[in-house]
């Protein structure tokens, strides 16, 4: 059973640091991109967190946030159910975070995640947060929503009180996203730009985590329910290149892909090792990645989300010809 009884210290409020002071939490998959600024809010809420992956020493940067005793780190597979047990053992709330876009989709975010949220359960976990993403549809053809879909249903039927967060394209200063994009436009005078009519509401990764705080410390007004969280703009993909060319100082040429040239090129480039795009990922960004509005979002959950141009032009700074030696600009 978990270690202490998580309901006895719920009282409304999201904000107040106190509920999750002393409280254990498991970050499944914590290692990544977003896990390391989830962990940052729970370290900061005065939790005792315990990150578990595959790789957990990718995490151990979190160390100095963490006072003595605060953060430990485990082995973790979510494949392998001994692992997982011993990643939830004791632990009062679960965050499931693990994803993938390629292997074994099922095994990882279908089934997978449905065998973390059982576990926990038998665990005796009290709260269960699930990060799936905005487009999870277990009837979709894409083997990502796909499975995503499968684990929206598996964890809620092993574990009805879960919470389950479904984020848009999250970007921060070290993220894959926008520093992607900003690589290639400081080096080419011409990019083409696939799905450059697609929608996207880029989210700023601290306000995912503290969605998940959010989740975290109000499990009884918000489990068992589905929240799509997303950023406050809806932007096109030739407006998001437009706007990192600007803060960069730059002005490229791009060249928006027809389709049918765009699903040519990414089923050429998935074919490659490396290949920035394949045919399953084009798929989903022309579709955008916007929330629906069926479901609530993060205003349910008492977070206002900040918009990318906030910090473009602080991030861009690397790219610039002269880094932060650049003229001042109009």
């Amino acid at each position: 059973m978990a270690s202490s009884n998580f309901a006895d210290t719920r009282y409304a409020g999201t904000k107040d640091p106190a509920r999750l002071s002393g409280k254990l939490v498991t970050l499944i998959g914590g290692s990544g991109f977003f896990g390391t600024h989830v962990a940052q809010d729970l370290l900061s809420a005065g939790a005792r967190l315990r990150i578990a992956s595959r790789n957990p020493e990718r995490s151990h940067s979190l160390k100095p946030l963490a006072n003595l005793g605060q953060i430990q780190f485990a082995r973790c597979n979510i494949t392998h159910a001994d692992s997982v047990r011993a990643a939830v053992s004791g632990a009062d709330a679960v965050v499931n975070l693990v994803g993938a876009f390629e292997g074994d989709l099922n095994a990882i975010q279908g089934e997978g995640a449905g065998r973390v949220a059982h576990i926990a359960r038998e665990a005796g976990v009290m709260a269960f947060v699930h990060v799936s993403a905005i487009g999870a549809d277990e009837n979709s053809q894409i083997p990502y929503q796909h499975s995503k879909g499968v684990g929206e249903r598996t964890v809620l039927e092993a574990f009805p009180d879960a919470t389950i967060l479904r984020p848009s394209i999250l970007f921060g200063g070290e993220d894959e996203f926008l520093n992607m994009f900003g690589g290639l436009i400081s080096k080419f005078a011409a990019l083409p730009v696939f799905a450059p009519e697609a929608e996207l509401q880029p989210l700023y990764v601290d306000d995912a985590a503290a969605a998940v705080l959010a989740a975290l410390q109000d499990s009884d007004v918000h489990g068992g329910k589905i929240y799509e969280i997303a950023g406050p703009e809806r932007l096109s993909m030739l407006e998001i290149n437009r706007r990192i060319a600007q803060a960069q100082g730059r002005d490229p040429t791009f060249l928006p892909l027809p389709d049918a040239v765009g699903r040519t090129m990414a089923k050429v480039m998935g074919a490659l090792p490396g290949g920035p795009i394949n045919a399953d990922q084009y798929a989903m960004l022309a579709q955008g990645n916007v929330a629906s509005g069926t479901k609530p979002g993060l205003d349910a959950l008492g977070v206002t989300p900040r918009p990318m141009t906030l910090y473009l032009d602080r991030w861009m700074t690397r790219f610039r010809k002269h880094g932060r030696f650049t003229e001042t600009r109009a």
